[in-house]
């Protein structure tokens, strides 16, 4: 307030005396200065002129200013006190007569400070408790409480300030713990401290187990977990306190020991557990009784037996639980239903209470087999598998067409208790006294193939699975259709086509090529959108397989295949495909395509000049002399010319010591004969380099040398 009237009166003094509108600055690097720092007042008048300073309205003088030149000056202070804060006044009377001020309010100001408050308490749950910020500072200092960055909201009757700054909390609990903040600010001014004070609320420990008793079976395969719910400030330590008769050795305890599990419980693990939650408080006791009774078990002699049909299985099976477990046999159909074993007499029967016993063994006789332990502490059961041959195919029929005969099951296949993995086909004709046959895979169509049409045939058909081959169906007599013209429709299986990067295939097949042979399968795809084209092609007649190259990535595909023979086209067999988004590979070595062919490129160079630079230097020829002849003409460096000569005037040439006069030609040998006893002596220095350089005339190129 007084800092507001003395700025009122010094604008009121200002205008008695006539200053004008403040055109003037000062500038200073902070208006607040801490007790004891320096600071300094810069006044630029914007003019030259006479300037002064005053202090709330009084002079200031001595080595406190100094002029920097005529249209500026430096306020000095010196070690801060107090009473050095107020208004400052920069005065300006200009050489044109005219008078200018600026004013700027100075505060001074002594740090808040906390002095020996503390940053840390402890108290216990339920207490009334005073949490104190003492505060020095000056000038006036005003003093906020503030919890997780928020000023904090007084509760009536609980959380109050006192008149001293602080913070009192009634009935203190765990909600309270946190950290405080108490904040001591300048009062008017962007100045302030914060002290960050912790509060941490012990609580007594409490342990409860919610059940009094638990039930559990032992077994191998039975764990039980037992929890303990534990609250305290700071977190208690829980211990465990078991039954003596109990195996440690199979306990385990989470990371705070507040579970307890035992693995494959055994009767020995009955009993009393306590569990103890301690802090530096007190401590607090939990206990549950774990009440075990042993699950049934049941133990087979053998777990498979692979039998010839004929033969007797037995098998026995041992059980064991409190109370004693009954034991009981049972047959597992293929629609999952049990079927009892009798304990009688007859032909699968139980033995003794405990051994399954199969005379004459049979195909319908493979499968499972169940050993049952029913107790009122649970039922266990374990399987037993028969396997043996399949049995023999009822109720078949059989579909001719012109070329082929497909076989339909009016009922299911005996497996034997083991899949089917082949069928053998048999086939001949009145006249033939031997059966042939081939041998498919049980995915295949039941189908033979390859018959003549207008014949008859006795077919039938015999399953397998990896022990044996069993009985085969009765046999059928069909007669082949008559050539019908188009054949049947090939057979593609979607579940074993391949995409391998942009390349698509399948295995083709085909059934029943209507009487005639196949001449060819058309095969067309396209982009599975409405307007693209179709890409078409034939394959020949023997084909097995379909290879579609160069497909677009991340794109679907429609494709249709048709077989044709003499006589027309089949229907179009139909099949969508689709060919992902590559992923970009490297080779092994970690180079592309690309860069292999530079290198292979690069030693192919490399080797040429090798090479043409041996045959310039030994034999004066390639590609390298040609370009030194181009390059410097005649006058190869290192050669010896015809003008130079060998110190002879008459420009006659020299050649292995004989002198051959200007414009004639010397008659020399071959390489391998000798004239004269000389032998002569071939160069390529003027043999034509490249299809541009010239022969005479008469295509003699001596005559042109």
């Amino acid at each position: 307030m007084a800092e507001s009237m003395l700025i009122l009166r010094m604008c009121s003094i200002m205008l008695v005396l006539g200053f004008s509108e403040a055109k003037m600055e000062i500038i200073t690097s902070k208006q607040d200065v801490l007790l004891g720092e320096n600071a300094m007042l810069l006044c630029k008048a914007g003019g030259e002129g006479d300037i002064t300073w005053q202090i709330d309205g009084e002079d200031v003088e001595g080595d406190q200013v100094e002029k920097v030149d005529e249209t500026s000056s430096k306020l000095f202070i010196r070690d801060a006190k107090l009473e050095d804060a107020g208004l400052y006044t920069c005065l300006c009377e200009f050489d044109t007569g005219d008078r200018d001020h600026t004013f700027q309010t100075i505060f001074v100001y002594e740090r808040p400070s906390f002095g020996e408050t503390l940053a840390y308490h402890e108290f216990l749950e339920g207490q009334d408790v005073v949490i104190t910020c003492m505060v020095t500072g000056k000038p006036e200092v005003e003093v906020n409480w503030e919890r997780d960055h928020e000023k904090l909201q007084s509760e009536a009757g609980r959380i109050t300030r006192l008149k001293d700054n602080s913070l009192q909390i009634n009935n203190i609990n765990r909600k309270d713990h946190g950290t405080y903040t108490c904040e001591a600010k300048i009062k008017d001014r962007p100045i302030f401290e914060k002290l960050d004070i912790s509060i941490s609320i012990n609580v007594p420990p409490t342990a409860k187990i919610h059940e009094e008793v638990k039930k559990v079976t032992a077994g191998p395969e039975t764990n039980v977990s037992l929890s303990c719910l534990v609250e305290g400030v700071p977190q208690p330590n829980i211990i465990w306190t078991v039954p003596e008769s109990s195996d440690e050795s199979r306990y385990k305890y989470n990371s705070d020991k507040s579970e307890l599990i035992i693995s494959s419980v055994v009767r020995s693990d009955y009993g009393e557990y306590i569990c103890t939650a301690k802090n530096k408080i007190s401590e607090s006791s939990a206990m549950i009784m774990l009440d075990v009774s042993e699950h049934p078990v049941a133990v087979l002699s053998q777990k498979k037996m692979e039998l010839e049909p004929g033969q007797t299985l037995s098998v026995s099976c041992n059980v064991s639980g409190h109370p004693m477990p009954a034991l009981q046999w049972v047959r597992k159909t293929n629609n999952d239903h049990l079927l009892t074993v009798d304990t009688g007499g007859g032909r699968v029967r139980m033995e003794d209470g405990y051994v399954l016993v199969v005379d004459n063994v049979t195909p319908s006789d493979g499968g499972l087999y169940s050993c049952m332990a029913i107790s009122p502490a649970g039922n266990a059961s374990t399987d037993f598998s028969l396997q043996t041959w399949p049995g023999k195919a009822s109720q078949v029929s059989g579909t001719p067409g012109p070329t082929s005969v497909h076989f339909t099951l009016g009922a299911s296949l005996v497996d034997g208790g083991s899949p089917i993995t082949h069928f053998t086909l048999q086939w001949k004709t009145g006249r033939e006294n031997n059966w042939q046959e081939r041998v498919i895979q049980s995915t295949d169509p039941l189908v033979i193939t390859d018959l003549n049409p207008y014949t008859t045939y006795s077919v039938r058909f015999a399953p397998q699975n990896h022990l044996g081959q069993g009985g085969f169906s009765e046999e059928l007599t069909v007669r082949t259709q008559g050539i019908r013209g188009e054949p049947d429709s090939p057979v593609l299986v979607a579940s074993v086509g391949k995409v391998e990067g942009n390349m698509f295939s399948i295995p083709l097949t085909q059934l029943d090529n209507g009487g005639a042979p196949i001449i060819h399968y058309t095969v067309r795809y396209r982009v599975n959108k409405v307007d693209e084209d179709w890409r078409e092609k034939d394959l020949p007649s023997n084909s097995t397989v379909i290879n579609l190259h160069d497909l677009q990535y991340k794109s679907d595909y429609h494709m249709e295949v048709r077989a044709v023979n003499p006589y027309g086209s089949s229907s179009p067999v139909k099949l969508n495909f689709s060919v992902p988004q590559p992923v970009a590979k490297m080779n092994k070595g970690g180079m592309g395509k690309g860069a292999v062919a530079g290198i292979v490129i690069a030693i192919f160079l490399a080797l040429l000049i090798a090479v043409d630079a041996t045959c310039c230097y030994t034999n004066r020829c390639g590609m390298l002399m040609f370009l030194a002849v181009k390059l410097f003409g005649q006058k190869v460096p290192g050669m010896k010319t015809v003008e130079e000569g060998d110190g002879t005037s008459n420009g006659d040439l020299k050649l292995n010591g004989l002198g051959i006069p200007r414009d004639t030609i010397p008659k020399l040998q071959t390489q391998n004969g000798e004239k004269n006893g000389l032998q002569a002596e071939v160069t390529c220095d003027k043999a034509p380099l490249t299809k541009f350089e010239k022969t005479s005339p008469n295509g003699d190129p001596a005559t042109e040398a």
